[in-house]
């Protein structure tokens, strides 16, 4: 009984080795395409392609140097994550669309990018998108350090930040009968936090999402905000320009109100009020949507950002 007990085990162990190989292999091949066809543009490197019983599958150790530019773009790690390994096998029906049925879970992964903050390709990649968007700062001292016109490298610069280290976990879950869960988890280090679910309703398939054929309905939404360490250098940086303590206030609400107009949303007192008790000390802040009926999404826009909040019944504490 114990030989045949053990029989079993190495047999497992070699069925289980064989086939990481495999799938590594798989993933190796089609990381090295990807160098390849990137070879004009950068040179990328990776240490290695690793999996684990939990049904990660994660590319580590990867360097980015982009032509033209002195600075190179590394993060730990990037993937995918199944929910457990036999997930992880059948991945293939999933990527080929040969399963027109939603996994239990699926999510993706990204793990410290670290960008230092004096990098060239990223003080060329905020010039261009200030060009695009045509927000070019003016000379406004209190909305600029408050990142009214956002996280520019030399803001960042006078904030005290040498390097953005950026990581974010997504995953989209099956719900309770029709719908899905749509999870974010991001994390930039030394400066916030920021978890969030977004409950949809309607069934939905990765055909349909290829087709373009999905139309989600919002259910519910929750987004916790933690401060690390942001809101202290903004108050920091903003008083040393002369500002006074009223004045920083001020601006960092305005940035966030803009924020809000920018995506189509006149927040009320219920949002405001707590945000400012959020500017003035405390750490947390946590937003809520429960609208009364599913809103499809695609037509939020289609209301008076002043109506918005209303439609979705938003609110927030702080704490």
């Amino acid at each position: 009984m114990k030989k045949l007990l053990l029989l079993l085990l190495i047999a497992a162990g070699l069925a289980y080795g064989f086939t990481t190989w495999q799938l590594h292999s798989k993933v190796s091949d089609t990381m090295d395409q990807l160098v390849t066809m990137a070879s004009p543009f950068a040179d990328i490197e990776y240490e290695g392609v690793r999996s684990t019983l939990t049904g990660e599958l994660t590319v580590e150790g990867i360097t980015v140097d982009f032509n033209d530019y002195r600075d190179s773009l590394s993060i730990e790690r990037v993937g995918i994550d199944t929910g457990n390994f036999m997930a992880l096998m059948r991945l293939n029906d999933l990527l080929t669309l040969q399963s027109d049925k939603i996994p239990d879970y699926f999510g993706f992964i990204v793990e410290n990018v670290r960008v230092p903050t004096d990098a060239d390709y990223f003080r060329h990649a905020d010039r261009l998108l200030a060009e695009a968007t045509g927000k070019v700062p003016p000379d406004d001292p209190a909305r600029s350090c408050a990142g009214q016109y956002g996280m520019t490298p030399a803001l960042l610069t006078a904030l005290g930040y040498e390097e953005q280290v950026f990581s974010m976990r997504m995953s989209v879950e099956r719900g309770d009968g029709s719908g899905i869960r749509v999870g974010f988890d991001t994390q930039v280090e030394d400066m916030w936090d920021a978890a969030a679910e977004l409950d949809l309703a309607g069934t939905f398939s990765p055909g349909q999402a290829m087709r373009g054929a999905y139309r989600p309905r919002m259910r519910s939404f929750r987004m916790e905000y933690t401060d690390r360490s942001l809101n202290e250098r903004i108050r920091r940086h903003c008083a040393n320009t002369g500002l006074t303590k009223d004045e920083i206030i001020t601006a960092q609400l305005d940035a966030f109100k803009a924020f809000g107009v920018d995506n189509g949303i006149e927040f009320d007192e219920y949002v405001i009020d707590p945000y400012v008790e959020f500017l003035n000390g405390k750490r947390t802040l946590v937003i809520t949507a429960q609208p009364t009926e599913p809103v499809a999404l695609s037509q939020i826009d289609l209301y008076k950002p002043s109506d918005v909040p209303a439609l979705l019944k938003l609110e927030a504490t702080a704490f």
